[in-house]
């Protein structure tokens, strides 16, 4: 028997009442004991000193696109930067992206979505959800790991629709394998609805996917179609604009459903988007007010990954590589980018490289587009398509203005002081290349910044919706709050220093400041704030 005691800390248990001092006993893999005050405390074959910090239930990232990386060897590696801003569980399958239920003749188009998220490749072994739980239980993790099905992994291994509508017979396959899915333990769906399969479907087939979801009582998560006032998803001449369009569908599916929803990266993308914080907002407040179970993720950052080619019309992409040749399709592609460009208030100084995918250019990493423009001589619009074409679309970008710019970041700052609206890293993480901020610093810069400095919501509000509330969204029973018998996934920090190191310029985000130690499953992963080497404690959650 192991026995772990962290002793004289401030404990917030996740549960969002007040704080108070006390210790926490670990016996293997569980909390075994919670003792308030200085009252006699029992012995334990290792004891840490926590006075002066806190002690939290290990962060939940219920966002998370790392489930395309666990599966591959020496992940660790590339996921070191989880567990050193304390999270301890992932919540996977997100954007309608989930490496299972899959069959052999949909890997492909699974991947082609998947491109970004994933860091080096693995053999697909598994089927079903119980396969692919299995596989991974079977395997060394480095984090928990919770997973949702996948809209469009169910739809391209079920059904031969494409863009088309699903016919009766694939409609009830699809049905009957995310039903199945579910069964054998996925914590919900999710929808990604911005992207190929999933912006074709009809609201009814949304409708649908959804009511097997609620009869279950576990919840969706929406990718929407639409996060800035103007989107390639909906006519250009609208009565609104796009995102609250995209809402008002999303309240509406669930409204009829009884689904539990859950918007993903509530954001506003480009500064023309920003005005439509407040109506969104209303809407969901309204929805709420209705009994409509509605909640919203974000992340602390004004910039999120994307693809090189992810602001390029469907016409384009579909006649690549021609287009790319094609000095007619250039000089088209050039005037809709600026045009919506303009409309949403992107400028070619807002994409910044964080990965660029060819051999030689590496140097290019971290650079925004117009940085690249002035070292090839030329405009960035050339500079965008032909990095674009030399990379085959594989350059991985930030896009920043997401719910702000420094200096005018009152969107993101409404967004994350709503109570029902939860934390999320959404962060592709790589082997190489310009990290995304939010890969290395999301909780740390919740907590540090925006409740420590800016006083947005206290501290334990910002550990419970990043622990407990987190942990009941998706149905995850033994996680999330320090109670006696509930699994050891513990975090101890100094609430006086913790924070993110933000990068500048070409200089990326560093190691986050104030992490001291991190538990999961009762083993000791993070001492000092750096992951200790070869310790992979993570489990798979079955909801």
């Amino acid at each position: 028997m192991s026995t772990i005691l962290l002793k004289n800390g401030l404990v917030l248990d996740g549960s969002g009442e007040k704080p108070f001092k006390g210790s926490i006993l670990i016996e293997n893999d569980s909390v075994a004991g919670i003792f308030k005050g200085n009252g006699t405390l029992p012995p334990a074959e290792k004891s840490i000193e926590a006075h002066g910090m806190a002690i939290s239930p290990g962060f939940i990232d219920m966002h998370s696109h790392a489930d395309f990386v666990l599966p591959a060897q020496n992940h660790a590696e590339v996921l070191k930067p989880l567990v050193e801003q304390g999270i301890t569980t992932i919540v996977g399958g997100n954007c309608g992206i989930s490496p299972a239920p899959i069959v052999p003749e949909a890997i492909e188009q699974v991947e082609t979505l998947a491109t970004i998220a994933i860091a080096r490749p693995f053999a697909y072994t598994w089927t079903g959800f119980d396969d692919f739980f299995k596989h991974m239980e079977d395997s060394p993790l480095l984090v928990n790991m919770a997973e949702l099905a996948g809209h469009a992994t169910l739809r391209y291994s079920f059904s031969k629709a494409g863009r088309a509508e699903l016919s009766e017979e694939e409609r009830k396959r699809c049905m009957d394998e995310a039903a199945k899915a579910l069964d054998e333990g996925a914590c919900g769906l999710s929808f990604g609805l911005g992207y190929d399969p999933g912006m074709y479907a009809s609201l009814d087939e949304l409708k649908a996917f959804c009511r097997v979801a609620a009869d279950r009582n576990k919840p969706v998560t929406m990718h929407m179609k639409a996060f800035s006032k103007i989107s390639p998803c909906y006519p250009l001449v609208s009565f609104s604009a796009h995102n609250v369009r995209a809402l008002k569908e999303a309240i509406e599916i669930a409204e009829e459903t009884g689904v539990r929803l859950q918007i993903s990266h509530f954001i506003f993308v480009g500064r023309h988007s920003w005005s439509t914080a407040d109506t969104c907002i209303e809407l969901v407040e309204k929805a709420r007010g209705r009994g409509v179970d509605i909640m919203v993720d974000a992340f602390p950052f004004l910039c999120g990954n994307t693809t090189i080619m992810a602001p390029f019309p469907y016409w384009f992409l579909a006649g690549i590589p021609d287009c790319f040749k094609s000095l007619t399709a250039r000089t088209r592609l050039k005037l809709e980018l600026e045009i919506g460009f303009r409309l949403v208030g992107f400028t070619y100084k807002d994409f910044q490289i964080m990965e660029v995918g060819i051999d030689g250019l590496e140097h290019l990493n971290g650079l925004r587009i117009t940085d690249v423009a002035k070292e090839w001589n030329c405009s960035p619009f050339k500079a965008m398509v032909d990095l674009a074409e030399k990379s085959r679309g594989a350059t991985l970008m930030l896009f920043h203005t997401y719910s702000g710019e420094p200096g005018n970041e009152k969107p993101i700052e409404k967004v994350l002081s709503l109570d029902y609206c939860l934390f999320e890293t959404d962060a592709v993480i790589k082997a190489a290349g310009f990290p995304n901020p939010a890969a290395i610093g999301t909780f740390p810069k919740i907590l540090g910044d925006f409740s420590g400095k800016r006083k947005l919501f206290d501290l334990q509000s910002a550990i419970h919706r990043m622990t407990h509330a987190s942990a009941q969204r998706f149905g995850i029973a033994d996680r999330g709050i320090l109670k006696r018998g509930k699994r050891a996934d513990i975090v101890v920090f100094d609430p006086n220093t913790i924070s993110d190191s933000p990068g500048a310029g070409k200089l990326p985000s560093g190691r986050p400041k104030g992490i001291e130690h991190v538990f999961i499953n009762g083993q000791h992963v993070v001492e000092k704030g750096c992951m200790v080497e070869g310790r992979l404690a993570g489990k798979v959650i079955r909801c």
